[in-house]
């Protein structure tokens, strides 16, 4: 074999090195150093000598297991964990039923207003976490609340559901409020691919919709469920900022301004969500003009 032959085989088998050399340059620098130096952190711990302060006060030492131990032994760290487990016990399965049932309706031949209902369900997930929780905060706070205003006019019970158990229901619905449109986007992009020729056997064989539901959809969407199922569990695990920004209760409670911040809210969920309304408007228009589906087809 000639040298100009060698060298013309070496760059074809080192060619998809080359390819994925990016990315395995930038899921070193962005995924694997941060998450080794936070276990290298893990076993250390900052020394305070005297009053911490003036230079050399303050020194990072070697802890070994020492905070491990702290953390396994805090009784908080199993009632933090169990909360959570209730939290996404209520979250999880609500959630993906409802997406689940969304598609289904969705994507059934008699359904009227797809692309508002679509836009309508998937909009939530637009607005960030922590807006949510403030505009369902305000919900939840006897003063301004609607729900609170019509139940003491019907005279029955109202429920404090910024504290104790009922809490976990309000969290919950915030989660569920803003997670299930895109689980239901997900489930609907799944049913979409299914053939229609599917459809027209089973209708063939006498299945009626809810047969064709649940013996054909269902089990054919079945990867989607599993993958929204583990997006929804590392959703779960993840929540922060929703009880964080459900704690200004407080403060509203203490005298804060409440229509200033309100008007704030208000002002920060429509600058999130009218970008993504306007977007979608435009490619709603596209498709309909068989811009985007001719090119999705071929």
């Amino acid at each position: 074999m000639t040298s100009t032959a060698r060298r013309k085989s070496y760059g074809v088998k080192g060619a998809p090195y080359g390819f994925l050399l990016p990315a395995s340059i930038l899921f070193v620098l962005l995924f694997a150093l941060p998450i080794g130096y936070a276990i290298w952190l893990s076993f250390r711990k900052v020394k305070v000598s005297g009053l911490g302060l003036g230079a050399g006060a303050r020194k990072e030492v070697w802890a070994g297991l020492e905070n491990y131990t702290d953390a396994f032994t805090d009784s908080e760290l199993l009632d933090g964990a169990l909360r959570v487990l209730g939290y996404g016990c209520v979250v999880v399965p609500v959630m993906l039923g409802l997406a689940l049932l969304f598609a289904l309706m969705l994507d059934s031949e008699k359904v009227r207003l797809a692309p508002f209902s679509r836009l309508a369900i998937f909009l939530p997930y637009a607005i960030p976490g922590v807006v949510a929780a403030l505009l369902w905060g305000f919900l939840y706070l006897p003063d301004v609340s609607p729900f609170y205003f019509v139940l003491d006019k019907l005279g029955l019970p109202q429920p404090d559901l910024l504290d104790g158990g009922p809490l976990f229901l309000a969290l919950s619905n915030i989660a569920v409020w803003g997670g299930t449109g895109f689980n239901m986007i997900v489930i609907y992009t799944s049913l979409q691919s299914i053939p229609g020729e599917v459809y027209e056997a089973a209708k063939l064989d006498g299945a009626t919709p809810l047969q064709i539901a649940l013996k054909i959809k269902i089990p054919m969407v079945a990867p989607s469920l599993v993958l929204t199922f583990f997006f929804s569990i590392i959703a779960t695990l993840q929540v922060f900022s929703e009880p964080i920004a459900l704690g200004l209760h407080t403060l509203l409670e203490q005298g804060a301004n409440t229509p200033a911040l309100y008007t704030l809210v208000i002002t920060g969920a429509f600058l999130a969500v009218f970008p993504l309304v306007a977007l979608f408007l435009v490619i709603q228009r596209f498709w309909s003009l068989d811009l985007l589906s001719g090119a999705v087809k071929s």
